[in-house]
């Protein structure tokens, strides 16, 4: 069983940059892993390291200002190759919540199957969001998941936004597909009883 999802309140991380790609968010470097331990030490690693390890202090994973579980992309959000990797990583490092104007849809769904929920708000909610954090660091976001809203603290602002309700219920009850499987057995059995 995985962490159970229903209202996240935290401070943001803000990243106001448009097409983050896979290949910024985890390295191809690191697509050797077959485990997930330890891929949030990596996430963003080029734009967080420089090249002898030290961190860029210019990057916002790497200003003190800046805290929380809820991580505030640029639109198309997770776009380029297919890697699994990018949402090991952002799941590894701790976000739980990542939002945008658009997600690519294969990252999408990878953050979905590790545990983060991408929610995705209109361009001018995102704008927002950005001006408020801008403004206070400690501006805080609610994202509710069962009545699928996101409201900034800041401005008392809300939005509703989509999810599969598959996803929706394995997320609120800490159940992965396998997960959703074995506590659906029964029901499964009883059917293929029913229907031999």
């Amino acid at each position: 069983m995985k962490q159970k999802f229903n209202i996240i309140t935290s401070t943001c991380v803000p990243l106001p940059l448009e097409n983050v790609d896979t290949d910024q968010i985890i390295p191809a470097r690191y697509l050797k892993a077959t485990d997930k331990e330890g891929m949030g030490e990596n996430l963003f690693r080029d734009w967080r390291y420089n090249a002898d390890g030290t961190p860029k202090k210019d990057f916002v994973l790497n200003d003190p200002t800046y805290s929380g579980v809820i991580l505030v992309a640029g639109k198309n959000f997770g776009s380029g190759s297919s890697r699994e990797h990018a949402a090991w990583a952002i799941a590894g490092y701790g976000f739980r919540v990542v939002i945008s104007s658009f997600f690519a849809d294969i990252h999408k769904n990878n953050e979905l199957n590790n545990f983060v929920l991408p929610v995705v708000v209109s361009e001018s909610f995102l704008k927002e969001l950005f001006e408020s954090i801008a403004a206070d660091p400690k501006t805080e976001v609610e994202v509710d998941l069962p009545n699928q809203t996101v409201t900034n603290k800041h401005t008392g602002r809300s939005e509703m936004f989509d999810i599969n309700g598959y996803k929706k219920h394995c997320l609120m009850n800490g159940l992965d597909d396998i997960d959703y499987l074995v506590a659906n057995q029964e029901k499964t059995e009883a059917w293929e009883l029913r229907n031999r």
